[in-house]
This record gives structure tokens, sequence and C-alpha cells, in this order.
């Protein structure tokens, strides 16, 4: 019989969050941690991976990591220390959308090929590198952080929302793949989402992202994101919320 007895405990799982130094990823970390995890947080700034550990203490392990660096991914699993091994938890959640905004001929091949590389490669590489030894123990939680750009697509925004759209693909696959073995295959997908995302996306504008911003009614917190993924993670095994779409009340 399945155990209907309500949510299940995140205690002393070890959860990897991708992109944990800011925005999305950094509430994700700080919920996790608050709910009894270990998470290994990776990241590219020294200075923000720092802070986390500062922030968070022994039970996150901040990490250096590049996603376009597929062997450095592939060399994750065997070197993490005792007490953070054999993750059962991957949160995908780093994104990239660098000159985003734009129309597709007048943006930057490179910039256009570096979001494929985030936001569709690196993900392949991480599940490739983690679910190996998940699927030896015949458990554990895969959650790609979505879009909404993948269900309700905008203009000038034609490279982001195809990674995101493949990332939306590869999930349902992966899901099915993965049912009988105990692993479960999840998306969670935000709406608009007040980060620093968007400063980002024009190379550093700090100006031009608030002015983005204020252009909605409102946006959802990075909290409201990380509270549905933990929500998802602590249903019971035989349940699987395949996909959350979490969104501010006047988008739809």
């Amino acid at each position: 019989m399945p155990d209907t007895s309500g949510q299940r405990p995140l205690h002393d799982a070890v959860a990897i969050v991708t992109g944990a130094t800011s925005g999305i990823g950094r509430a994700i970390a700080f919920a996790l941690v608050e709910a009894g995890c270990r998470v290994v947080a990776t990241g590219r700034s020294p200075d923000r991976l720092r802070e986390l550990g500062e922030a968070l203490g022994p039970a996150v392990l901040p990490l250096s990591l590049d996603l376009t660096d597929h062997a450095a991914i592939a060399r994750l699993p065997v070197q993490l220390p005792p007490a953070f091994s054999a993750p059962s938890i991957l949160i995908n959640n780093a994104g990239e959308d660098v000159g985003g905004r734009t129309r597709f001929d007048a943006s930057s091949a490179d910039d256009l090929a570096r979001v494929i590389e985030i936001n569709l490669v690196g993900v392949i590489h991480m599940i490739r590198a983690i679910v190996p030894a998940m699927i030896e123990c015949r458990s554990g939680d895969i959650v790609n952080i979505g879009s909404t750009q993948a269900m309700r697509p905008a203009q000038n925004m034609a490279v982001y929302t195809a990674s995101k759209a493949g990332a939306h693909g590869l999930t349902d696959v992966l899901r099915a793949d993965y049912a009988k073995i105990g692993i479960r295959v999840m998306e969670v997908v935000p709406g608009l989402t007040r980060t620093g995302f968007a400063q980002t996306r024009f190379h550093g504008d700090a100006d031009r992202a608030r002015a983005y911003f204020d252009q909605f009614p409102s946006a959802l917190a990075p909290e409201d994101v990380a509270e549905a993924v933990c929500y998802a993670l602590t249903r019971p095994r035989h349940v699987n919320l395949q996909q959350i779409v979490i969104t501010p009340t006047w988008q739809w």
C-alpha cells in the first residue's frame, strides 16, 4: 500500500542546486537547508559562494562549477566529500538569457549559443553525471526549473524559448524513462520572477533591468518558487507532481 501519511521529510537528504548564488537558486538552497537537507550549492561567483557558505554554515558545500565545463560536471560525483556524497536530489536551476529580449537576427551568435549551452546542454550533462547513482539506489528526485516562456512564446526570445522548450521535452521523456525505477522527474515552471536574471540578460545594465520589472503590476519572489520546489519534493514517494506552473496573479 502507498504511504498516504502526508509529507515526506527531507532531513539528512543531500541535494545539488545549480545556480545557487542568487535569485531562485539561492532561495531554494536556503529552503532546503531549513528543511534539513545538506546542499551542494554550485555557482560561478567565488564571492557569492563564500557568502552563501557563511550564511548557511556546515549544511552547505559551496562549489564553483561552470556548466559549460562538461569534464568538471562529469567529475563532480567522485569529488564530493562523504557528508555530501550520493545526492538524492538534483535541482537544475541555473539559467541564462544573456542578450535576450532582442530579435533573433540582431542577437550575438555567441550569446545565443551560450543560452542553449547553459539552459539545455548543461542540464543534460548534470543529469547524466548524477542519475547513475539514483538508478543504483532506485530512488531520487530531479527537479528542472522551467519557464512559462516555453508554454507561451513571446517576441524577441527565440533561443531562450527554444532552450526551455527543449528542457521541458527532456523532462517529460526522462520521467517516462525512470518511472518504474523510483526516480521522480519534475518541472517547476515560474512566470515573471524578480531576480538578477534580467540584469544579466541586459549585460549588467541595472537601470534597464529595473525598468523591465517596473512595467508589470507585480512579480514572483524567488521564495515563492523555492516553496513550490519544496512542496513537490516533500510529497510521498508514490506522488509525482510532474509540473507546477506558478505565476503572478495577473499573468495568465
